[in-house]
């Protein structure tokens, strides 16, 4: 549970360590990418664990507007860091990520999801977290989306790309996202020497601007300048 990893972070906060590379899987694109045709902007909300980390890989991605932390799958009432952490509801810790489909598709935003972001295979967990609240899941915003995330799994199973089958679930379309605290919002930019980003949270980044080259952005959007209108 990120409980401890929160005692340790908030214990050694000001020691900048250097983590070890972690491991990427280099997959395939999808077969199909665009779930919207002619779209200016689309929205995607995927869930990969610790909300911290998949929100920095997404504000380094180009062609992306916004990304922001927060709750899916559950009801409006429970959308709480403190009732989330607990398990018992629906939701699962997300991102909602705004992004230009003319820039990147939403087939290239699911291939940095699956191979970089976070790890598929892992059930109700993700590195130290564990929980149904860190699960791999999808909340795919139209039936387009759903389509294109349901074949790439089967695609990427098929190839036996990873060592074990994706346990990413697919919600229902249209599922409501809920907006996490403002203190979680950029959290892994505002305190990168924070144990926890560093171990686990940094080398997704690392992972990032190794393999999607040609969609690194160097300076990441931020929620806070989104929310403040920058």
């Amino acid at each position: 549970m990120r409980c401890t990893a929160l005692f340790i972070a908030l214990t050694f906060a000001a020691v900048p360590l250097v983590a070890p590379a972690q491991s990427a899987v280099v997959i395939p694109p999808p077969a199909v990418a665009q779930s919207a045709p002619g779209a200016t902007q689309e929205t995607a909300v995927l869930a990969g664990g610790c909300f911290w980390g998949v929100q920095a890989v997404f504000q380094h991605v180009r062609g992306v507007v916004s990304a922001v932390s927060g709750y899916a799958g559950g009801e409006q009432k429970d959308a709480a860091y403190a009732i989330v952490s607990t398990g018992r509801t629906a939701h699962a810790e997300s991102v909602k990520i705004v992004f230009d489909p003319k820039q990147i598709s939403y087939g290239k935003i699911l291939q940095i999801y699956f191979s970089v972001a976070h790890d598929p295979t892992e059930l109700n967990r993700q590195g130290p977290d564990t929980g149904p609240q860190y699960r791999s899941a999808i909340f795919p915003q139209s039936e387009a989306q759903a389509k294109i995330a349901k074949d790439y799994i089967a695609q990427l199973d098929a190839a036996h790309v990873f060592k074990r089958p994706i346990a990413t679930t697919i919600a229902p379309v249209h599922k409501a996202f809920y907006p996490a605290e403002s203190y979680h919002q950029d959290y892994a930019t505002r305190h990168p020497y924070q144990p926890y980003i560093v171990f686990n949270d940094r080398p997704k980044v690392e992972n990032l601007k190794a393999m999607f080259p040609d969609l690194w952005r160097e300076k990441p959007v931020l929620a806070s300048a989104a929310d403040s209108g920058n």
